[in-house]
Protein backbone atom coordinates (compact mmCIF):
# COMPACT_ATOMS: atom_id res chain seq x y z
CA UNK A 1 0.00 0.00 0.00
CA UNK A 2 1.56 3.25 -1.00
CA UNK A 3 1.19 6.45 1.06
CA UNK A 4 -1.74 7.75 -1.12
CA UNK A 5 -3.87 4.57 -0.26
CA UNK A 6 -4.10 4.77 3.71
CA UNK A 7 -7.22 3.72 5.83
CA UNK A 8 -8.49 5.51 8.61
CA UNK A 9 -7.60 4.65 11.97
CA UNK A 10 -10.42 3.81 14.40
CA UNK A 11 -11.00 6.67 16.83
CA UNK A 12 -8.99 5.03 19.93
CA UNK A 13 -6.14 4.30 18.02
CA UNK A 14 -5.42 8.41 17.18
CA UNK A 15 -4.74 9.13 20.91
CA UNK A 16 -2.72 5.85 21.84
CA UNK A 17 -0.34 5.26 24.54
CA UNK A 18 1.62 2.32 23.56
CA UNK A 19 2.56 -0.67 25.53
CA UNK A 20 5.24 -2.08 26.61
CA UNK A 21 7.03 -5.44 26.39
CA UNK A 22 9.55 -6.83 28.93
CA UNK A 23 13.08 -6.95 27.01
CA UNK A 24 15.02 -9.65 27.69
CA UNK A 25 19.37 -9.45 27.88
CA UNK A 26 22.45 -10.35 29.24
CA UNK A 27 23.93 -8.26 31.55
CA UNK A 28 28.15 -8.13 31.88
CA UNK A 29 31.30 -6.37 33.42
CA UNK A 30 29.31 -6.00 36.89
CA UNK A 31 26.22 -5.76 35.29
CA UNK A 32 26.84 -2.09 33.69
CA UNK A 33 26.80 -4.01 29.83
CA UNK A 34 23.56 -5.02 29.08
CA UNK A 35 23.48 -7.08 25.69
CA UNK A 36 19.86 -7.53 23.92
CA UNK A 37 20.06 -9.59 20.96
CA UNK A 38 17.50 -9.35 18.63
CA UNK A 39 16.36 -12.58 18.78
CA UNK A 40 15.35 -11.78 22.45
CA UNK A 41 13.39 -8.68 22.26
CA UNK A 42 9.86 -9.25 23.55
CA UNK A 43 7.40 -7.59 21.15
CA UNK A 44 4.16 -5.43 21.97
CA UNK A 45 1.77 -3.27 20.01
CA UNK A 46 2.92 0.16 19.57
CA UNK A 47 -1.02 1.08 18.92
CA UNK A 48 -2.76 -1.65 20.82
CA UNK A 49 -6.46 -0.18 19.14
CA UNK A 50 -5.03 -1.24 15.60
CA UNK A 51 -5.24 -4.33 15.64
CA UNK A 52 -3.11 -6.66 13.72
CA UNK A 53 -2.11 -4.43 11.23
CA UNK A 54 -0.66 -2.16 13.69
CA UNK A 55 3.21 -1.39 14.24
CA UNK A 56 5.18 -4.21 16.71
CA UNK A 57 7.50 -1.84 19.09
CA UNK A 58 10.45 -3.59 21.83
CA UNK A 59 12.42 -1.44 24.24
CA UNK A 60 15.97 -1.79 23.50
CA UNK A 61 16.82 0.80 26.75
CA UNK A 62 14.06 3.04 28.63
CA UNK A 63 10.10 2.91 28.65
CA UNK A 64 8.28 4.27 26.20
CA UNK A 65 5.42 4.93 28.01
CA UNK A 66 7.35 6.52 30.82
CA UNK A 67 9.04 10.23 31.19
CA UNK A 68 12.16 9.56 29.82
CA UNK A 69 14.44 9.35 27.23
CA UNK A 70 14.45 5.64 25.84
CA UNK A 71 15.32 3.73 22.22
CA UNK A 72 12.89 0.89 20.79
CA UNK A 73 12.57 -1.30 17.81
CA UNK A 74 9.34 -0.46 15.22
CA UNK A 75 9.00 -3.44 12.92
CA UNK A 76 5.80 -2.34 10.38
CA UNK A 77 3.24 -4.76 8.68
CA UNK A 78 3.87 -5.79 5.10
CA UNK A 79 2.15 -2.40 2.78
CA UNK A 80 1.58 -0.45 6.44
CA UNK A 81 0.62 3.44 5.93
CA UNK A 82 -0.91 5.65 8.18
CA UNK A 83 -3.17 8.27 7.85
CA UNK A 84 -2.25 11.93 8.60
CA UNK A 85 -1.33 12.50 12.52
CA UNK A 86 1.12 13.54 14.75
CA UNK A 87 3.42 13.01 18.15
CA UNK A 88 3.66 14.93 21.48
CA UNK A 89 7.10 14.21 21.29
CA UNK A 90 10.02 14.48 18.94
CA UNK A 91 11.59 11.55 17.75
CA UNK A 92 14.58 10.31 15.65
CA UNK A 93 14.76 7.01 13.22
CA UNK A 94 16.89 4.95 11.56
CA UNK A 95 15.74 2.39 8.81
CA UNK A 96 16.97 -1.18 9.86
CA UNK A 97 15.61 -3.29 7.21
CA UNK A 98 13.33 -2.65 4.36
CA UNK A 99 11.99 0.27 2.85
CA UNK A 100 10.32 3.63 4.95
CA UNK A 101 8.54 6.56 3.72
CA UNK A 102 8.61 9.19 6.64
CA UNK A 103 6.96 12.63 5.37
CA UNK A 104 4.22 15.16 5.07
CA UNK A 105 0.93 13.91 3.69
CA UNK A 106 1.36 15.72 0.39
CA UNK A 107 5.51 15.28 -0.29
CA UNK A 108 6.49 12.87 -3.06
CA UNK A 109 7.79 9.77 -1.79
CA UNK A 110 10.78 8.94 -1.00
CA UNK A 111 11.46 5.32 0.09
CA UNK A 112 14.53 5.57 2.50
CA UNK A 113 16.72 2.00 2.97
CA UNK A 114 18.62 0.15 5.64
CA UNK A 115 21.12 2.97 6.71
CA UNK A 116 18.90 5.82 6.21
CA UNK A 117 17.75 8.34 8.75
CA UNK A 118 14.80 10.75 9.84
CA UNK A 119 13.73 13.03 12.48
CA UNK A 120 10.19 14.04 13.35
CA UNK A 121 9.00 17.28 15.05
CA UNK A 122 6.75 16.84 17.78
CA UNK A 123 3.34 18.41 16.46
CA UNK A 124 4.35 18.41 13.01
CA UNK A 125 1.60 16.23 10.79
CA UNK A 126 3.07 13.53 8.82
CA UNK A 127 2.58 9.63 7.26
CA UNK A 128 4.53 6.48 7.86
CA UNK A 129 4.69 3.96 5.15
CA UNK A 130 6.75 0.54 4.89
CA UNK A 131 7.42 -2.16 2.19
CA UNK A 132 9.50 -4.10 1.13
CA UNK A 133 11.83 -6.61 3.60
CA UNK A 134 11.64 -6.64 6.97
CA UNK A 135 10.11 -3.29 7.38
CA UNK A 136 12.08 -2.71 10.70
CA UNK A 137 13.28 0.65 12.55
CA UNK A 138 15.18 1.80 15.70
CA UNK A 139 13.19 4.90 16.95
CA UNK A 140 14.37 7.15 19.65
CA UNK A 141 12.87 9.44 22.08
CA UNK A 142 14.81 12.22 24.62
CA UNK A 143 11.63 12.28 26.45
CA UNK A 144 8.25 9.73 26.73
CA UNK A 145 5.70 9.17 26.66
CA UNK A 146 5.58 7.95 23.32
CA UNK A 147 2.16 9.36 21.86
CA UNK A 148 -0.09 9.02 18.65
CA UNK A 149 -2.44 12.01 18.42
CA UNK A 150 -4.93 13.53 15.94
CA UNK A 151 -3.48 15.64 12.65
CA UNK A 152 -5.96 18.16 14.13
CA UNK A 153 -3.73 18.66 17.45
CA UNK A 154 -0.62 20.06 14.82
CA UNK A 155 1.65 22.51 16.31
CA UNK A 156 4.72 24.14 15.67
CA UNK A 157 7.65 23.61 17.67
CA UNK A 158 10.92 25.65 15.35
CA UNK A 159 11.77 21.85 14.17
CA UNK A 160 12.00 21.05 10.72
CA UNK A 161 12.15 17.14 10.07
CA UNK A 162 15.01 15.67 8.26
CA UNK A 163 15.23 12.83 5.43
CA UNK A 164 18.73 11.42 4.66
CA UNK A 165 18.43 8.50 2.07
CA UNK A 166 21.48 5.82 3.12
CA UNK A 167 23.52 7.15 0.04
CA UNK A 168 23.59 10.59 1.25
CA UNK A 169 25.44 10.07 4.43
CA UNK A 170 28.59 12.02 4.44
CA UNK A 171 31.18 9.63 5.82
CA UNK A 172 34.51 10.61 7.43
CA UNK A 173 37.60 8.62 8.15
CA UNK A 174 40.37 9.08 10.75
CA UNK A 175 42.09 11.24 8.26
CA UNK A 176 39.58 13.88 8.54
CA UNK A 177 37.72 12.90 12.52
CA UNK A 178 38.80 12.74 16.22
CA UNK A 179 38.16 9.70 17.90
CA UNK A 180 39.20 7.66 15.25
CA UNK A 181 42.46 5.43 16.21
CA UNK A 182 43.67 2.86 13.64
CA UNK A 183 46.08 -0.25 14.69
CA UNK A 184 49.27 -0.38 13.15
CA UNK A 185 49.68 -0.55 8.79
CA UNK A 186 45.90 0.06 8.78
CA UNK A 187 45.55 3.09 6.30
CA UNK A 188 42.12 5.57 7.11
CA UNK A 189 40.67 4.40 3.99
CA UNK A 190 40.64 1.07 5.29
CA UNK A 191 39.74 1.67 9.09
CA UNK A 192 36.51 2.82 10.60
CA UNK A 193 34.50 5.44 9.84
CA UNK A 194 31.71 7.90 11.28
CA UNK A 195 28.56 10.03 9.74
CA UNK A 196 27.72 12.42 12.66
CA UNK A 197 23.69 12.73 13.22
CA UNK A 198 22.78 14.90 15.87
CA UNK A 199 23.81 16.84 18.70
CA UNK A 200 28.03 17.87 19.28
CA UNK A 201 30.09 15.06 19.85
CA UNK A 202 32.79 16.58 21.77
CA UNK A 203 30.83 17.75 24.61
CA UNK A 204 28.90 15.52 27.40
CA UNK A 205 25.10 15.58 26.24
CA UNK A 206 23.80 13.94 24.01
CA UNK A 207 25.05 13.01 20.76
CA UNK A 208 24.60 9.96 18.13
CA UNK A 209 26.22 9.13 15.10
CA UNK A 210 26.57 6.04 12.53
CA UNK A 211 29.74 4.01 12.96
CA UNK A 212 30.76 1.97 10.17
CA UNK A 213 33.53 -0.78 11.02
CA UNK A 214 35.25 -3.17 8.68
CA UNK A 215 35.14 -6.47 7.81
CA UNK A 216 37.98 -7.74 10.00
CA UNK A 217 37.63 -5.12 12.71
CA UNK A 218 38.99 -5.49 16.47
CA UNK A 219 38.41 -3.36 18.97
CA UNK A 220 36.46 -1.48 21.19
CA UNK A 221 33.88 1.92 21.50
CA UNK A 222 34.84 4.08 24.19
CA UNK A 223 32.81 7.22 25.72
CA UNK A 224 33.82 9.24 28.45
CA UNK A 225 30.62 9.54 29.72
CA UNK A 226 28.15 8.35 31.36
CA UNK A 227 26.26 6.37 28.95
CA UNK A 228 27.04 4.42 25.63
CA UNK A 229 24.33 3.03 23.39
CA UNK A 230 25.02 0.87 20.14
CA UNK A 231 22.12 -0.85 18.11
CA UNK A 232 23.61 -2.60 14.69
CA UNK A 233 21.86 -1.76 11.79
CA UNK A 234 23.46 -3.71 9.34
CA UNK A 235 26.41 -6.96 9.39
CA UNK A 236 26.77 -8.39 12.52
CA UNK A 237 29.37 -8.30 15.41
CA UNK A 238 30.72 -9.88 18.13
CA UNK A 239 30.68 -8.97 21.67
CA UNK A 240 34.28 -9.22 23.39
CA UNK A 241 33.38 -8.02 26.57
CA UNK A 242 34.46 -9.63 29.99
CA UNK A 243 31.68 -13.02 31.09
CA UNK A 244 30.19 -13.04 26.95
CA UNK A 245 30.96 -16.65 25.65
CA UNK A 246 33.33 -16.36 22.18
CA UNK A 247 31.43 -16.10 19.20
CA UNK A 248 28.57 -13.98 20.80
CA UNK A 249 26.94 -12.41 17.93
CA UNK A 250 24.49 -9.30 17.53
CA UNK A 251 22.72 -9.24 14.24
CA UNK A 252 20.66 -6.20 12.76
CA UNK A 253 18.05 -4.72 15.47
CA UNK A 254 20.43 -5.75 18.47
CA UNK A 255 21.52 -3.76 21.36
CA UNK A 256 24.53 -3.37 23.77
CA UNK A 257 24.52 -0.43 26.02
CA UNK A 258 26.97 0.52 28.75
CA UNK A 259 25.75 2.88 32.03
CA UNK A 260 28.48 3.86 34.53
CA UNK A 261 29.38 6.46 36.56
CA UNK A 262 31.80 7.06 34.49
CA UNK A 263 34.06 5.65 30.99
CA UNK A 264 32.50 2.99 29.17
CA UNK A 265 34.13 0.59 26.96
CA UNK A 266 32.22 -2.08 24.57
CA UNK A 267 34.74 -4.28 23.24
CA UNK A 268 33.85 -5.80 19.63
CA UNK A 269 35.12 -7.76 16.88
CA UNK A 270 33.04 -8.28 12.96
CA UNK A 271 33.86 -10.89 10.33
CA UNK A 272 32.04 -8.65 7.83
CA UNK A 273 31.33 -4.73 7.29
CA UNK A 274 28.93 -3.70 10.25
CA UNK A 275 27.25 -0.83 10.40
CA UNK A 276 26.68 0.29 14.19
CA UNK A 277 24.27 3.43 15.53
CA UNK A 278 26.22 4.98 18.55
CA UNK A 279 24.37 7.00 21.28
CA UNK A 280 26.79 8.54 23.58
CA UNK A 281 26.73 11.77 26.48
CA UNK A 282 30.33 12.22 25.94
CA UNK A 283 33.01 11.94 23.11
CA UNK A 284 33.40 8.52 21.39
CA UNK A 285 36.77 6.90 20.62
CA UNK A 286 36.67 4.00 18.17
CA UNK A 287 39.90 2.08 19.26
CA UNK A 288 40.54 -0.37 16.48
CA UNK A 289 43.80 -3.18 18.17
CA UNK A 290 43.79 -5.24 15.61
CA UNK A 291 42.67 -5.72 11.65
CA UNK A 292 41.65 -10.16 11.72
Amino acid sequence: MRPGSRACWPEAARRCRSLPATRRGTRLDGAAVEVVPASEVRWGALNPARGAQGPRAADLWGDRTGSGATGFLVRFAEGFASPPHIHNTTYRGVVIEGLIHNDDPDAAELWMPAGSYWTQPAGEVHITAAEGEGRLAYIEIQHGPYLVQPAEEASDNGERAVNIHASNMVWLDASSAAGLNLSSGVSPAEGPRVSYLWGDPQDRDPSARLVALPAGFAGALQADGPSLRVVVVEGRTQIQQTGTADGSTLDPGSYVGSVRASAQRIALATDRACLLYVRTEGALSVVQTAHR
